[in-house]
């Protein structure tokens, strides 16, 4: 008979025997132990609650076969937004009771390596225990359990989770305390579904990353089936509580089922070449079988929705409630939704008195989430609607009325990527003459010296790299007509002239605005100039609100979503199909793909949507989304999102291994480049220590085919409109990895920070940067009514020409939410991720980018103080911080967070 030596605890004991083939062992509250032939299970044990790690104790029999280790483990879950009144009713009384019996949670340990000496497919038995409640700091709540793991058990590899509630749980991570003598963590900052939704326990492998080739033997199989479930079967609508990625064509952004004025073309195929966005299964609308339905809520794979874990002022929550709330509340406080501004006084109002919102119960819950817009007078009955001045009105009241300001903007400004070098003269479309007129522009040699006469020949100029341009001809013109078919918009074709002044700094010389041929008339264009008569200043005012309305309208639509939000999205699904959550390269990415889905999700809902915020208040109208398929099919490139690429293709930039980050400016003082090269050596840096660390052999690689098929998904599929084009970078080499992630990386946050974070400060007075223009030029047609009232009132022809107070002030409130930083906000290189933490290297290579990015904050600083820096500092000029990596809370025009969480 075996005898069982086991040191007296304080509690009583029950042996209990059970077959010895049982693959696991389930028992009483919260601590089982596995024997070859026998358990022995303690009913109960004092936990000392709140901390992580204990001393452990080791349980040893006679024999070596009996030995064990106590182990035990927390469960860290994040209490969500809704706190406790998320378990109010039925349900909620249901769990309390799963609580008190403590059987909150199922974990069950599973071995990294199988047997030796046994098939490869031959698992050791896993160990399973409840969890039990065991106190709460903060907003966490802790979960906690004993196991007896038998020495030969060896390293725990992987964590089975069943949530036994019927709502589900965020768990932020796990920690094993007592396997091998130290303490395994397991980060998991996830939605753990109810076993009532889906009885599938959840997955979780320890921090430790690796290669799918060095994939430990007992987690093959689980790697491999994580993945398939990651990917789904392409079938059925999918239910909030999934995670499965997939991809599908954006084919609801219309309501055909409501109206034909409602439908809107598929983006995503030959027609209208796309991205692709994730499924969601949806069933299609009755009038358009090609078109999906819409709901009231988006699908996005479980763990891309973290609205709910954040902090209120988390952008997804306020973006919402700005669309769903106080957008409506606008509109229904302006009696005529086509009406302007009378006047430049009353835009100042929106700033110093504000409007009255109507008397809802919502503005209260608005005024919580949106104290910089909804300012709350003492009587309480009156909601007012007051915006906060922008930095550029706050520093220079007239800025936007200046030339060298208009010009100064495109380097330093909300869209200061679009702007490119002259490099042939005349200036030429490449759009068919037949259909749109004669192909060269009336900006001529004689106009162009004109302006620089004093200064040099146009061929001097040219050959000095002195002439710059802002090109929106050949991409606008071919939807002017169709856009003048809508009511309360207009467009042009447009070309604006610079000029580098030898004090560095930008001149503009001439705008070009044209028309196609429409109805029997032929192409109509004109060239606009800075002048010293009343009338021609004006004329040149006007020009300017145009040029600027399709610069807003392209950032908005192409800079901004398309190149940032919509271009990324393909990224996401394919790291999640193909990558294992234990590949280093899906946790040196995740960090950066966090957030993008449930805002992108949300855009679709209420942004880019037919009717939505985008087609009411910017100059295309119901073109937007043609016009950013046109502009992705013309323009996107990936090679060219990385920034040395985007600066050498629009003639900014040449490679000089003399020059710093191997680039000579064509513009010297070119704040967002200067800076954004910064950023950019930094990532490269930081990247090329992580890839080379994980990748030292030259094959792996290419041998590593999770890592083949993620970069093959994202150019077939992802991307697959572009499938076929020569520039995609092979993928063979670690350097060839080192290129690829570091563009990606680029995009999702210095990218994105450069053109979303400034929207308010430049935008917010949106004489600066109108988003629509209304009215066309008063010399295209030749009224007598329309030129009389332009020459004896030009400030109301200008003001006629800007959005109406609807649609202005519906901008302004989004931009200032899109521009804002949450508390929580998870900024680049700030904070290490957990799972690098006890990896020596890779946490002293992230702590040297975050001191490269400390240091580039303070390079930034000086920049910003050098007055020879004409176009980033002078008298009333906002200083270029959107690059500085860090920042406080609020709407402060810095800061660069990690991904494209807004």
């Amino acid at each position: 008979m075996l005898n069982l030596n086991i040191s007296k605890p304080q509690s009583t004991h029950h042996q209990i025997l059970l077959p010895k083939y049982k693959p696991f062992i389930l028992g009483g509250n919260a601590s089982f132990a596995i024997f070859p032939k026998f358990i022995s299970v303690r009913k109960h044990e004092n936990i000392r609650v709140g901390q992580v790690r204990s001393t452990i104790k080791a349980v040893k029999t006679l024999t070596k076969k009996s030995t064990t280790t106590d182990v035990k483990a927390v469960i860290t879950v994040q209490q969500t937004v809704g706190g406790v009144l998320t378990h109010l009713g039925l349900s909620g009384g249901l769990d309390f009771i799963v609580d008190v019996l403590g059987r909150t949670l199922l974990i069950e340990l599973i071995a990294a390596e199988v047997d030796p000496g046994k098939s490869q497919t031959s698992r050791k038995p896993t160990i399973k225990a409840y969890a039990h409640r065991a106190g709460k700091k903060d907003n966490e709540n802790y979960y906690k359990t004993n196991f007896k793991i038998p020495d030969d058990f060896g390293e725990v590899g992987a964590i089975s989770v069943e949530n036994e509630h019927h709502k589900e749980m965020f768990v932020k991570n796990i920690v094993i305390d007592g396997v091998s003598g130290h303490s395994t963590t397991f980060t998991c900052n996830s939605w753990i579904h109810s076993k009532f939704d889906n009885k599938q326990p959840r997955i979780f492998f320890v921090d430790k990353s690796y290669l799918p080739t060095e994939t430990p033997s007992g987690l093959k199989s689980y790697r491999k089936k994580e993945l398939e479930i990651l990917r789904g079967n392409g079938t059925g609508e999918h239910k909030a509580f999934e995670r499965i990625y997939d991809y599908v064509v954006y084919n609801d952004l219309g309501e055909p089922d409501k109206g034909d004025e409602l439908k809107r073309p598929v983006l995503g195929g030959a027609e209208h070449p796309y991205p692709r966005r994730c499924r969601t299964g949806r069933p299609k609308t009755k009038k358009d079988p090609l078109s999906e339905s819409r709901s009231l809520s988006v699908y996005v794979p479980r763990d891309e929705a973290f609205s709910e874990v954040k902090q209120m002022t988390f952008s997804a929550k306020t973006l919402y409630s700005v669309l769903h709330s106080l957008v409506p509340m606008i509109q229904t406080s302006v009696i005529d939704s086509e009406l302007g501004f009378p006047h430049f006084t009353a835009i100042e109002t929106l700033f110093n008195e504000g409007f009255d919102l109507p008397a809802q119960s919502a503005t209260g819950f608005l005024g919580n989430i949106l104290p910089r817009l909804v300012k709350a007078i003492a009587d309480v009955e009156n909601n007012i609607l007051r915006f906060e001045t922008p930095e550029i009105i706050y520093r220079d009241r007239f800025c936007w009325f200046r030339d060298e300001e208009f010009a100064r903007q495109t380097l330093a400004g909300l869209n200061p990527c679009n702007i490119k070098l002259v490099t042939e003269w005349p200036l030429k479309s490449k759009l068919d003459p037949e259909v749109y007129g004669p192909a060269e522009s009336v900006i001529t040699k004689e106009i162009i010296e004109q302006e620089i006469g004093g200064l040099m020949t146009l061929e001097k100029a040219l050959e000095q790299k002195k002439l710059f341009i802002l090109d929106y001809h050949d991409l606008l013109l071919p939807y002017v007509n169709k856009v003048r078919e809508l009511k309360g918009t207009t467009l042009y074709g447009s070309r604006t002239l610079f000029f580098l002044m030898p004090s560095g700094t930008l001149r503009p010389l001439a705008i070009e605005l044209t028309r196609p041929p429409i109805d029997g008339k032929p192409q109509w264009k004109d060239v606009f100039q800075p002048c010293w008569d009343a009338t021609g200043i004006w004329l040149w005012r006007l020009a300017k609100a145009h040029v600027l309305a399709h610069d807003s309208g392209l950032h908005q639509l192409v800079s901004h979503w398309l190149r940032t939000h919509c271009c990324v999205e393909p990224y996401i699904i394919s790291t999640n199909r193909q990558l294992s959550a234990m590949h280093p390269i899906y946790r040196l990415l995740h960090p950066h793909l966090r957030y993008t889905m449930e805002i992108n999700a949300l855009a679709r809902e209420a942004l880019i949507n037919a009717d939505g915020i985008i087609e009411k208040a910017f100059s295309p109208g119901k073109y937007c989304a043609e016009l950013c398929s046109a502009a992705y099919d013309q323009l996107w490139q990936f090679d060219l999102q990385a920034l040395p690429a985007d600066l050498i293709n629009r003639g900014m930039a040449v490679e000089d291994p003399t020059a710093p980050h191997g680039l000579k400016l064509t513009i010297e003082d070119y704040p967002y480049a200067n800076d954004g090269l910064l950023l950019w050596d930094a990532i490269k840096q930081w990247i090329t220590d992580y890839v080379t660390y994980y990748y030292p052999e030259a094959n792996l690689v290419k041998s590593d085919n999770e890592l083949q098929a993620w970069w093959t998904e994202i150019q077939t599929v992802g991307h697959g409109d572009k499938k076929d084009e020569p520039w995609w970078p092979v993928l063979e080499t670690s350097d060839d990895l080192i290129r690829i992630l570091t563009n990606m990386v680029w995009v999702t946050s210095g990218h994105h920070a450069a053109v979303n974070f400034g929207q308010y400060d430049f935008a917010g007075y949106f004489p600066n940067r109108p988003s629509i223009a209304r009215a066309i030029m008063p010399t295209e047609n030749q009224n007598d009514a329309e030129k009389e009232q332009f020459l004896n009132r030009p400030e109301e022809f200008l003001l006629a020409c800007f959005p109406s107070q609807v649609q202005a002030t519906s901008v302004m409130a989004i931009l200032d939410v899109l521009s804002n930083h949450s508390p929580d906000e998870e900024y680049l290189g700030e904070k290490i991720q957990p799972y690098w933490e006890e990896d020596k290297y890779i946490s002293a290579a992230f702590k040297r980018f975050n001191g490269k990015l400390k240091e580039i904050e303070g390079i930034i600083d000086a920049r910003n103080a050098d007055g020879n820096l004409k176009n980033r500092s002078g008298a009333g000029v906002v200083p270029y911080q959107l690059l500085k990596p860090f920042s406080e809370p609020g709407v402060t025009g810095k800061g660069v967070p990690n991904s494209i969480s807004i």
